[in-house]
């Protein structure tokens, strides 16, 4: 019980779904809206079971995971190669940022098509387009967590004869894990987006193409099944972030996202 009056999110979490879940039952119910407009939660709910049954399901969820995960690693990578540079080099960060942030200016979505005609039809693309859309806010945020370092932590090490490479893995990384996985977190989740915007505009495979399947047929249930699917993906992916942010970077539980 004292667990629960200091965390009060415990119940209001389930308290607030079970509410909005019930009043759109019944308000679909009682304004009688047809199912292929608006479906009931309980019916969604039977096309979710259904789904579960269904091998084609499970590999396409397969599909669509492995490249969320892939694009998500790749745009890590040259995210922790990129931002490292550009943090240590002022005159790097003056030339390339304004061209950084004229790509990210660019709706993604415009980019898809593109990026099917260097990369095809198959899963590259689509994890082309992932790393894409989660790069810029992870390079944002490790750039700025490597600037954050105390200076006068800095000046003190420099004082006692550190070398640039000491003070960069002694202040400036333990600065810079919470903006870290503080982009991680919504880089994963925009690596799922982009996944499933690479299926919409050609793919024949993966849940993105389920949602257009069941739009083809009408079937609006599998479609709410389907995207249902999708949010609880990105909920374990950032219960999974935050979890390692609480274990290597516990210190900064209350950084702010940025690049966002």
């Amino acid at each position: 019980m004292k667990r629960l009056r200091n965390k009060p999110e415990y119940l209001l979490v389930p308290a607030v779904f079970v509410f909005f879940t019930l009043l759109w039952e019944n308000l679909v119910n009682v304004l009688e809206l047809s199912e292929s407009i608006l479906p009931t939660p309980s019916r969604i709910f039977e096309a979710l079971v259904k789904q579960f049954d269904n091998p084609i399901f499970w590999a396409n969820l397969w599909v669509t995971t492995q490249e969320a995960l892939m694009g998500f690693a790749a745009a890590t990578l040259f995210a922790i190669i990129a931002g490292t540079f550009i943090s240590q080099i002022k005159i790097v960060e003056k030339t390339t940022l304004p061209y950084l942030v004229g790509f990210q200016a660019i709706p993604k979505v415009a980019l898809a098509p593109i990026f099917i005609i260097w990369f095809g039809f198959g899963m590259t693309s689509k994890v082309v387009m992932a790393a894409v859309i989660a790069f810029f806010p992870i390079l944002i945020n490790i750039i700025e967590g490597l600037k954050s370092a105390e200076s006068d932590q800095i000046r003190m090490l420099r004082v006692f004869g550190a070398s640039r490479t000491q003070i960069f893995f002694k202040v400036q990384v333990p600065a810079a894990l919470p903006f870290f996985f503080a982009g991680l977190d919504v880089g994963i989740l925009l690596a799922i987006l982009g996944a499933v915007v690479g299926e919409f505009l050609g793919s024949q495979e993966g849940l993105g193409n389920m949602v257009l399947v069941f739009q083809y047929n009408f079937e609006t249930p599998g479609m709410f099944a389907i995207l249902l699917v999708l949010s609880l993906m990105g909920i374990i992916a950032h219960i999974i972030v935050k979890a390692l942010q609480r274990k290597f970077a516990f210190w900064g539980d209350n950084t702010n996202v940025v690049g966002n």
